[in-house]
């Protein structure tokens, strides 16, 4: 067969439905300057589908300095990779900074989130080693893992019970192979909005002699008392090894960063592929993100903000009796009944007969006939937004059950 005829066969799980979804459901355009309010499709809408956690993509501070260092540097300066000529005092003090945020004493800057994370576990574990890591992991996780040429265990999500079996498992092994035990986990994780179970698993440290690895994007700039992330609002960011986060959400940017020992950060510089072969990351981004990071640091009432709303909107739902999960985070997930044409047509509702713009996650996501709408409350986000979007949600529930939604085919939109 050719790979072509084969690609045509069988577009993907999403792909089959690019026809219908293309430019609406899937790859939809958000127009305007960042923030609560955007354009859809030529029309004002209420947006809860931005990670902009703390309101710093349009903050006047942040827009100034990355327009500044535009003009100061231009977007190629440094030019190659960090490890050949691509290195500067900005990038060398972000790291600084960073590691003093989340109080480890050494930090590494990367380009990408999704691809330094895949390199990371790619150059910490070789054949003879296991790696333990949670069942909803995200996708750069689960990348980084299947590459993996040793063992790999999976335990249930945020189950301590299931995630010590597992470590038995893999304790059996490397006691055979002289390998070690890297276990993986999130902070929070981006579907349910559930904080992972971080001391209970660091509490196993002591019987299974592994190194906890901890992605706490989503925790970065939202958890704890300064903002330092999951480990800090649990009190247990010493017992993370590898703590690592992306600036794609808090720092609304681009980049990411690992933090822990000196030893440990050093080694990953030297040996991440995605990094040592990759153009260092252009001196704008570099001097944006310490801006970013400054105002993480120095103002409190953001995530102070961003806190209001979440407290409004999950308050607001759970006593309207929608089903919002287990979460403890912004990440708000509201669950309902129903099929897939069912969820696109909600969200067609939604969009252009309430202007309320978010995000539609169903199966395989989620189990069959449940739909997830994923909220994502921001800091620039108003108690004004938060009623409407209560009195409009409270509409939908009710058109959902009434079977108003009910239709074979996937909603079509002009």
């Amino acid at each position: 067969m050719d790979l072509f005829d084969k690609i045509a066969r069988n577009p993907g799980p999403l792909g089959m439905h690019s026809k219908e979804s293309h430019g609406y459901y899937m790859f939809p355009k958000l127009e305007g300057p960042i923030g609560a309010h955007m354009n859809f499709r030529g029309k004002e809408k209420l947006v809860w589908s931005l990670n902009n956690y703390l309101g710093l993509a349009n903050h006047p501070e942040v827009r100034k300095a990355d327009a500044d260092a535009a003009a100061a540097w231009g977007m190629a300066y440094p030019m190659g990779a960090r490890m050949m000529s691509g290195e500067s005092t900005e990038h060398e003090s972000l790291e600084i900074e960073l590691a003093s945020f989340v109080g480890k004493p050494a930090a590494v800057l990367v380009n990408f989130g999704y691809q330094a994370m895949v390199s990371a576990i790619d150059c910490l574990v070789d054949r003879h080693d296991v790696i333990v890591y949670d069942a909803e992991s995200h996708a750069c996780i689960v990348d980084g893992v299947r590459l993996h040429a040793g063992k790999r265990f999976v335990f249930r999500h945020n189950d301590v019970e299931s995630c010590e079996k597992q470590l038995q498992r893999a304790k059996a092994i490397t006691d055979v192979t002289g390998g070690v035990i890297l276990v993986i986990t999130e902070g929070v994780f981006g579907m349910s909005g559930a904080e992972g179970k971080l001391k209970e698993i660091i509490s196993l440290k002591s019987k299974y002699n592994f190194r906890l690895f901890v992605d706490d994007a989503h925790g970065f700039g939202t958890m704890g008392a300064t903002g330092a992330g999951t480990g800090e609002e649990q009190g247990c960011m010493d017992g993370i090894d590898i703590y690592f986060s992306t600036f794609a959400k808090s720092m609304a940017s681009i980049g990411a960063f690992f933090a822990g020992e000196p030893g440990v950060v050093n080694y990953l510089r030297y040996n991440m592929r995605s990094q040592i072969f990759a153009k260092s990351l252009p001196m704008p981004l570099v001097v944006g993100a310490r801006k970013r990071l400054e105002l993480l640091r120095t103002r409190p009432e953001l995530k102070a903000n961003l806190w209001n709303i979440v407290n409004a909107l999950q308050g607001g739902l759970r006593e309207a009796g929608f089903n919002i999960g287990i979460t403890t985070t912004p990440v708000t997930p509201v669950l309902l009944n129903g099929t897939i044409p069912e969820a696109t047509h909600l969200t067609l509702d939604l969009r252009e007969n309430y202007d309320i713009f978010c995000s539609i996650v169903v199966y395989p996501v989620v189990p069959k006939d449940v739909i997830m709408l994923r909220l994502i409350p921001t800091a620039v986000h108003s108690i004004e937004d938060v009623n409407r979007t209560l009195d409009a949600y409270k509409q939908i529930k009710q058109k959902l059950e009434a079977g108003e939604y009910r239709k074979e085919r996937i909603a079509e939109f002009g």
